[in-house]
């Protein structure tokens, strides 16, 4: 495992996913897309009534996050991940479509994980607990579909050295089903 970190600007190319293995640690700066379950369930539900989506997806990353308000000066408040397996019956779709990368905390489904070998996505692991050193990453952020979510909206945001690890590779290694030796 390198310690250093890879510098990482979506939109992300299938053949960058690939070259990400399990246990990397990364820094992503540019776009995100921030949505949850709510958001997940009216994404598919337009790609099932046969609508365009609101967001272009190939190449993207989503971060599973709901924001809280952000104080006086600040973007948002705190934005930690949410925990993944609850967008597992919406992302294999999503994937297919051309979705490069998800960015929430927990193990993914044998599903997600089928669709991120066969369409070449990733999945990163952010700390759960450090919304409030996360959020100071999140340099702008804009409701660009279901405001009427609220915190849970879909988000645009514009992130800075986001720091994270790759927890899941396009070739399906996972540090969820690693053997880790905790000082033995």
């Amino acid at each position: 495992m390198d310690s250093a970190p890879v510098r990482i600007t979506p939109p992300l190319s299938e053949e960058a996913a690939r070259r990400l293995t399990a246990g990397t640690p990364v820094r992503i700066s540019g776009i995100l897309y921030a949505a949850r379950d709510a958001a997940h369930k009216r994404l598919v539900a337009a790609l099932d009534r046969g609508e365009p989506l609101p967001v272009d997806l190939r190449g993207a990353i989503i971060y599973y996050v709901g924001p809280t308000p952000g104080a006086p000066g600040q973007v948002v408040g705190a934005a930690g991940p949410t925990t993944s397996y609850r967008m597992d019956a919406y992302a294999p779709r999503l994937i297919a479509l051309g979705l490069r990368g998800m960015i929430g905390k927990g193990d993914r489904s044998p599903a997600v994980i089928e669709g991120m070998k066969r369409h070449g996505a990733v999945y990163f692991a952010a700390t759960g607990g450090a919304g409030a050193l996360l959020a100071k990453c999140i340099t702008a952020s804009r409701v660009i579909a279901y405001e009427d979510l609220g915190p849970e909206a879909l988000r645009e945001m514009t992130v800075q050295e986001f720091p994270a690890i790759v927890a899941i590779d396009a070739a399906g290694s996972s540090l969820y089903r690693s053997q880790v030796e905790c000082g033995r």
